[in-house]
């Protein structure tokens, strides 16, 4: 009863791959208060701030819980010339505005794991600077150096981060949770943990985790490919086992290359459940049929493509920073219509 419990909601998709209706998201984000949610944390797969207002609204009218509204963070705030479309103004402005509309919580939520650590404590240190409310940290260990991401982010401010337990973390999870705690002691943000007890839960987990082996990402080590492909962490889990079941598993390295060829093709998206499935879905289509981005543009016309990307050109999922590069998507309707607000 002491312990926060907290859920992820994809704003108008709420725990789905669909926008459903305003009073079918409300409803749902009441039971779940009732249920024993404590804490909601609401992003849109675009950063779309129009799609967050109904759930941080439910939460803060409907529940008794905490509205912990998402940045989902992508590029490199580091490498301006590099990644333009997203710096650091474009972050501040996305905070001051969730901040505006009633969120307890701010959430930078790093799903690929691209923050890297002299980025983070820019990033936080203007965000302190920007808005007034507790700012929560999570981020995948991917690269490999998100603890070092983590430790710039705690000396700039940051009032939480997300951790997993040594035996369940690095990777595609969160960076290890016993390590920070020890590199942290003595330290002025130290957060007294009891490391003997967390060494026995990580045994505890070890032991339970080969039996899920199968399921496991592939990964024996953290990629610097990570920001060339910029595949979220809880995507690239499953995409060895989706190219498996197409049959094409031999071909992982080209689907990885795809995916970031197909993320240009589609814009430069903010690349999280459920954008980064369709930006996967053309990935593995591309793959599959050994199309290049090249042969796409060119033939694009003739092609049939998959239904979720038709759907995200249509706006489905609603409407991404800077519009759809409108040409790509003419293609790929053809006769059908976007939605345009």
């Amino acid at each position: 009863p002491n312990v926060l419990t907290q859920m992820l909601i994809r704003a108008s998709n709420a725990v789905g791959y669909k926008a459903y209706p305003d009073n079918l998201v409300e409803t749902f984000i009441e039971k779940s208060w009732e249920t024993g949610i404590d804490v909601f944390r609401i992003f849109d797969s675009l950063n779309w701030t129009e799609q967050l207002k109904v759930s941080t609204q439910a939460v803060r009218e409907r529940t008794g819980g905490l509205a912990e509204v998402s940045i989902c963070y992508t590029g490199d705030i580091s490498d301006p010339a590099a990644h333009p479309k997203y710096n650091l103004n474009y972050y501040l402005d996305l905070a001051r505005e969730i901040e505006d509309m009633g969120a307890h919580i701010l959430a930078i939520k790093d799903m690929a794991g691209l923050l890297k650590p002299y980025a983070a404590e820019t990033l936080i240190t203007e965000l302190r600077k920007a808005v007034d409310i507790p700012i929560h940290l999570h981020t995948h260990d991917t690269s490999g150096m998100q603890s070092a991401t983590y430790l710039k982010a705690i000396e700039a401010g940051v009032n939480v981060v997300d951790v997993a337990i040594d035996s369940m973390s690095g990777l595609t999870s969160q960076p290890n949770f016993n390590s920070l705690a020890a590199c942290l002691k003595g330290h002025e943000r130290e957060n007294p943990i009891n490391l003997s007890r967390l060494n026995e839960f990580s045994n505890y987990w070890e032991d339970v985790r080969e039996w899920y082996h199968p399921f496991e990402s592939g990964l024996k080590s953290g990629t610097a490919q990570l920001y060339d492909h910029e595949i979220p962490g809880g995507q690239y889990s499953n995409l060895r086992p989706q190219a498996r079941g197409l049959g094409i598993e031999d071909k992982f390295s080209q689907i990885k290359a795809n995916y970031s060829e197909a993320n240009q093709l589609m814009g430069d998206l903010v690349k999280v459940t459920p954008s980064s499935k369709v930006v996967g879905d053309l990935a593995m289509f591309m793959t599959s049929n050994n199309y290049s981005k090249e042969y796409l543009l060119e033939k694009a016309h003739e092609i049939s493509f998959p239904d979720s990307v038709i759907s995200f050109f249509k706006g489905d999922l609603g409407q991404p920073y800077g519009g759809f590069p409108a040409a790509f998507q003419k293609v790929v309707l053809k006769n059908e219509k976007a939605y345009t607000e």
